[in-house]
């Protein structure tokens, strides 16, 4: 039988701010940290022929937390883009980033914008950052769509509308952190997807932590409401 291999894994990244609390820092270190873990985590997966990532990066509930800490991730954002995009650009990474784009400032989104032309014609692996997305929203934005097109609202037509159709649903989510739950990541993408829980807080996640989720899925059976004797007949 041959491996199971994901296509596309996802990720929340989980644990930036209890990695630096462990560490008496201020929590916008654990998400630099976390910055320097995802670019890690993107060459990992294009070295095992991930074809698709996509990474949850700052949930639409995330505007809640102190003003501080958002001010924070929005400068640590600016700053990813002005020094990373050139060097993913190189190694062959296609961004996408998948989210509502109202709200943020011109600047945020004018580099969005420059990164995605930027990386446009990339084809190694697919890195979708989910900035300012919610699993719910992206369910209703579909739903708005297709009404506002005069189509009906079918499981085919709703699939086709959201935000991430383009790379189809993933095989594997992985959340770090210990946490035990989806948030709000990809609720109506994830109803097939295999689930891994790691105990590693994001900044520390690493090659070893990849490869543990990897061999994990290889041992499921993925039956989409069939039976194993389907599947297998004799």
């Amino acid at each position: 039988m041959d491996k199971l291999s994901p296509r596309h894994v996802a990720i929340v990244m989980d644990g930036n701010g209890r990695w630096a609390k462990q560490r008496f820092l201020p929590r916008i270190a654990g998400h630099k940290r976390g910055v320097d873990a995802l670019k890690r985590v993107v060459r990992l997966c294009a070295q095992r022929d991930i074809q698709v990532l996509t990474v949850f990066a700052f949930s639409s509930e995330n505007w809640n937390r102190p003003q501080d800490e958002v001010s924070g991730l929005m400068e640590l954002l600016a700053l990813a883009l002005a020094r990373e995009v050139a060097q993913l650009q190189k190694e062959g990474v296609r961004i996408r980033f998948v989210g509502e784009r109202q709200g943020l400032s011109a600047s945020i989104t004018k580099g969005l914008d420059e990164a995605e032309r930027a990386t446009a014609a990339n084809t190694r692996i697919e890195l979708n950052v989910c900035f300012n997305y919610g699993g719910r929203w992206d369910v209703v934005q579909a739903a708005r769509r297709l009404v506002a097109d005069g189509q009906a609202i079918t499981e085919e037509a709703l699939s086709s509308a959201l935000s991430t159709a383009h790379c189809g649903d993933p095989d594997l989510i992985i959340r770090t952190g210990g946490e035990m739950r989806l948030s709000n990541f990809l609720l109506w993408q994830a109803a097939y997807a295999e689930l891994f829980f790691s105990p590693c807080l994001w900044p520390d996640f690493d090659a070893a932590d990849l490869d543990a989720a990897l061999a994990a899925y290889e041992g499921r059976e993925r039956r989409f409401g069939k039976t194993s004797e389907q599947l297998s007949p004799e």
